[in-house]
């Protein structure tokens, strides 16, 4: 690459704007974002045994799949970022609208109907406890 390349800027800049936080994501998940955000606000602010054990209690299929990305995130955070698993807390979660899934449903006299198939992706990030 030629010394000044845009590349090169823009992986300088990339790398300045990157989050330094511990967190995971999960892209494409098959729940609405909106199913998904109902669970997601029950852990937000909560130490890490707190919301894993909310989620292991939680009937809804978004808790599945929120625990997932909360034990990857804490696993990030242990192996990328040296963090105390007992010391974090989920700091931010977010639950943003993904692709639409468009399908037809066949219905009386030739009609269809469309169905709207939604998926959304889920990032949970972590912090540790400024007082420890």
């Amino acid at each position: 690459m030629a010394k000044g390349s845009r590349s090169q800027y823009k992986a300088e800049r990339n790398k300045e704007n990157r989050e330094k936080r511990p967190h995971a994501h999960h892209m494409f998940a098959r729940i609405s974002d909106t199913k998904a955000r109902i669970v997601l606000e029950q852990i937000k602010g909560k130490p890490v045994q707190v919301a894993e054990a909310i989620l292991k209690y939680n009937p809804r299929y978004g808790a599945y799949l929120a625990a997932k990305v909360l034990k990857s995130a804490v696993a990030n955070a242990q192996e990328n970022h040296s963090m105390d698993p007992d010391e974090l807390f989920v700091e931010e979660v977010i639950a943003n609208q993904g692709p639409t899934m468009k399908r037809i449903q066949p219905r009386a006299k030739g009609r269809a109907y469309r169905i709207n198939k939604k998926t959304s992706h889920i990032t949970i990030i972590l912090n540790e406890k400024k007082g420890s």
